[in-house]
């Protein structure tokens, strides 16, 4: 069977993004916005109270891999701050996840070549995302640059508590899809949670060598090496010429 489906890793693969949440500013900015909600903390205690919950978060799961989910992150600190209205605190936590990651992004654009290659193989292959984010801001980082449009199917790590290399995001995608796995490519930047990970899925992949990610994972080999975006169609030919010959 022929291949039928290519699926993307979203940040340092299609999205070249740079975040920095040490930055005092984005406490100082959420501080002075809380106060309007009646919170009041100041920005040293909304900076450790956020560190502290992720990590507890974190210490709390089950998972090999946890990923976190950051509304919750700031609903459990509203929880605690007793904040109310009671039936405003999902709304303001998704708010408050929003506005940290707006004051802490540096740098927010596509890489080149990703909409001219995303449109060339959407006419012949479904598509879809698999990616280590947030829904609440990689669907509109996506929409922004143009590129969600590509993609009805998006498997995103937060929804799930659990990220890459875990092998149940590839799986998902692929039932959605509904494809046999070995008829899937993932194109993804990160040797260990998007080559190593979709591979022990089943999915054929393409290493795209970009300016984020692990560059190598113990001896694991991507089935074929992209150094740029550009190259991402011939790798993808590639795949399935030699999917078909076999």
């Amino acid at each position: 069977m022929s291949i039928r489906a290519v699926c993307f890793d979203l940040y340092g693969t299609l999205i070249n993004i740079e975040t920095n949440e040490d930055m005092e500013e984005i406490y100082r900015g959420i501080s002075h916005y809380l106060t309007y909600h009646r919170v009041f903390m100041n920005r040293r205690e909304v900076r450790e109270r956020y560190f502290a919950v992720m990590k507890e978060h974190k210490r709390q799961s089950t998972e090999r891999y946890p990923e976190i989910d950051v509304e919750a992150i700031w609903h459990t600190i509203l929880i605690q701050e007793n904040s109310k209205p009671l039936n405003g605190r999902e709304k303001l936590a998704k708010e408050l996840a929003r506005l940290h990651r707006g004051i802490s992004r540096t740098r927010l654009e596509r890489y080149e070549g990703v909409k001219r290659t995303l449109k060339s193989l959407q006419e012949q292959y479904q598509l879809a995302l698999i990616s280590d984010a947030q829904r609440c801001f990689a669907l509109p980082e996506m929409r922004a640059l143009n590129i969600k449009k590509y993609f009805d199917i998006r498997i995103i790590s937060g929804d799930y508590g659990y990220r890459k290399p875990d092998s149940r995001l590839f799986q998902m995608a692929a039932e959605q899809l509904e494809v046999a796995p070995h008829q899937a490519i993932y194109v993804g930047n990160d040797m260990f949670r998007d080559i190593y990970g979709a591979q022990q899925a089943g999915f054929k992949t393409i290493f795209i060598d970009s300016n984020q990610g692990s560059k190598s994972y113990n001896d694991i080999q991507p089935d074929y090496f992209a150094h740029d975006f550009y190259q991402i169609l011939d790798g993808v030919a590639f795949l399935a010429q030699k999917h078909a010959d076999n």
